[in-house]
């Protein structure tokens, strides 16, 4: 198609309002679109966690295996697997992450006692991510 005609069908796109054209040529086409007028996308500010969830200054971290969603007990009528200040043992469970609707038990790795619970029942966790850090 001639450069001449997509000028032209480009100056006819502007002078109409149309938002697009297309027009077809035996084996050739040619579609030209104007989106000026299309909302911007929003930007959306992401918070930082509040307490650094990778380290901590004392104690052991025990982290996400995976992203879901963090419960500190087995349903909402039972008791927390976990309390600060109680002992654990290598092995026991902390809590679950849920990742598609399976519900992992996260378990430690070390005993020790319990110094700090990072999360809250409902919370989005990320992998790597602190959740209970024992001493």
């Amino acid at each position: 198609m001639d450069i001449r005609k997509v000028k032209k069908l480009m100056e006819l796109l502007e002078q109409s309002g149309m938002s697009e054209i297309e027009i077809v040529e035996g084996k050739e086409s040619v579609r030209i679109s104007r989106y000026g007028n299309a909302p911007m996308a929003t930007p959306v500010t992401i918070a930082p966690p509040s307490k650094d969830s990778t380290t901590t200054a004392n104690g052991h971290p025990i982290t996400s295996s995976m992203v879901g969603t963090f419960y500190g007990a087995a349903s909402s009528t039972s008791d927390a697997f976990v309390k600060i200040g109680q002992h654990v043992n290598q092995g026991d469970t902390v809590c679950i992450v849920e990742a598609m609707k399976i519900m992992n038990q996260i378990e430690t790795d070390q005993s020790g006692i319990v110094t700090e619970i990072l999360c809250t029942d409902g919370d989005a966790v990320e992998f790597g991510q602190t959740l209970v850090v024992i001493q």
